[in-house]
């Protein structure tokens, strides 16, 4: 499925936006929920204008560079609704990539182990108490669900963490 599509899509949705609105809107309130880069959301946008889901006009505002404008189609709201469908109903295969270092972790010596978890479990917590402090979205029930999601994950890598770290202290003293 291809993620980056329905995030433009959806995005389209809401009204017509030239690509710095796009962009502005991903890095402002999307950055924890997609890692999409600018040069990618611009080829996802060629690429949905190529395929006919989204049409795309040029405007110029006084003196300023013409930009391009990019608006949803009917295919596009049928390719949009397919796609959001077929994401809410599918089972995310979960990988971190801090697993790699657990299935290796024997190779440290259990302090350096121990040490390095903390800092892991310090940062985590940062993050789950910045999404814990972001505001109601009001009337906006998805934001809210991607947030409250995105912290319940967060809460059960803590969890996980405080108990690998009592079990490799625990061999550690033993």
């Amino acid at each position: 499925m291809d993620h980056r599509s329905l995030v433009l899509l959806g995005l389209l949705m809401a009204q017509s936006q030239h690509g710095y609105q796009i962009n502005e809107f991903i890095e402002n309130n999307m950055s924890m929920i997609t890692n999409m880069k600018k040069p990618t959301a611009y080829a996802t946008l060629d690429k949905l204008s190529k395929q006919g889901f989204i049409e795309v006009n040029t405007e110029r505002e006084g003196n300023r560079p013409p930009r391009k404008v990019y608006t949803i189609n009917e295919k596009g709201r049928t390719y949009f609704y397919e796609l959001l469908i077929e994401n809410l109903s599918s089972g995310d295969a979960v990988e971190y990539e801090g697993d790699i270092g657990l299935m290796f972790i024997e190779h440290l010596p259990l302090e350096k182990a121990i040490n390095a978890l903390q800092q892991r479990l310090a940062k985590t917590e940062q993050s789950y108490h910045m999404f814990k402090s972001m505001p109601d979205h009001g009337t906006a029930i998805g934001v809210n669900l991607a947030i409250s999601h995105k912290a319940k994950m967060l809460e059960a890598e803590i969890s996980f963490l405080k108990e690998t770290i009592a079990k490799l202290s625990a061999k550690q003293s033993g």
